[in-house]
């Protein structure tokens, strides 16, 4: 992260204004290198029954038996789309995957108010059996499946980990990118409202903490220093319910210079710190 784009991305706030939502994908998809030219995309595969359930695969001639990262859009529950023409974006991450040697997996899921909680956990749970019958014709291993998300994309992953008792088989790993994890403290807002319901005392059913501290799945948390104040709260409790149940620190990565959307906007830029940290964690996981 240089100090110039830093500052361009503070100056932006930490709310999830249009301003600062609209600003940051511009300013991130100005960096963006494109995709490579060896990576192979096969779009729109249906993996359930509903118009949204849909995937995009990338992979590079000669894959065979590859780890797989599947990555899950934000959007607030009730926005987003893995592809969108003329931008880099979410094609970037199942770039990513492609050129560190993965197989890429990008989804859409249906969206509030629409469907409720939990449709994200079934939505995951209808990918993850897609994958573990057909991924191995693409190059991936179906043993080897790392799921990735950012907010509610994040969100979704965690409540797969937390409340399907089949999450384990094929799990390799999980990246967690400033996600909400427990409803109970969750701030009410709109979004929130639309996908958990109008009443938040009915929201402690959804929350995944007390699943993922349960989970045998590694996963990498993070969080963005210009996160909004609900999403620094949250990965606090976290770290804190973490070290109570396990008396260890989680993976918590805490993203100097980021906002809520950069992190995975800037995977494909010249802003390689979280292209790292999250290749690595797959690698590790993977091996």
């Amino acid at each position: 992260m240089t100090p110039d784009i830093r500052a361009q991305l503070q100056a932006l706030g930490n709310d999830l204004t249009p301003e600062m939502l609209g600003g940051t994908q511009a300013l991130m998809a100005s960096m963006s290198r494109g995709m490579a030219a060896a990576t192979k995309v096969t779009r729109d595969i249906a993996y359930g029954p509903d118009a949204r359930h849909r995937l995009d695969i990338f992979t590079r001639d000669g894959l065979s038996g590859a780890p797989v990262f599947v990555f899950v859009h934000g959007g607030g529950f009730v926005m987003g789309d893995k592809h969108t023409e003329g931008s880099p974006f979410y094609s970037n991450m199942g770039d990513f995957a492609a050129r560190h040697g993965f197989v890429g997996v990008t989804i859409t899921y249906r969206l509030a108010p629409a469907n409720r909680f939990p449709s994200g956990p079934d939505d995951l749970a209808l990918v993850m059996n897609w994958l573990r019958a057909n991924i191995a014709t693409h190059g991936g291993d179906p043993a080897r499946i790392v799921l990735s998300g950012q907010s509610a994309g994040a969100t979704h992953v965690a409540g797969y980990l937390a409340h399907r008792r089949d999450h384990a088989s094929g799990t390799a790993g999980a990246v967690l990118m400033s996600g909400i994890y427990d409803t109970r403290t969750a701030a009410p807002n709109p979004f929130a409202e639309a996908y958990y319901g109008p009443d938040p005392r009915g929201w402690g059913v959804a929350s995944t903490l007390a699943g993922l501290l349960a989970s045998e799945v590694p996963i990498q948390f993070s969080v963005a220093e210009f996160d909004p104040d609900d999403f620094h709260q949250q990965a606090a409790q976290v770290v804190s319910q973490w070290q109570a149940a396990k008396g260890r620190f989680p993976e918590m990565h805490f993203l100097t210079g980021h906002n809520h959307l950069s992190p995975a906007l800037s995977i494909g830029s010249d802003i390689r710190e979280v292209e790292r940290m999250v290749a690595g964690f797959v690698r590790r996981v993977t091996g």
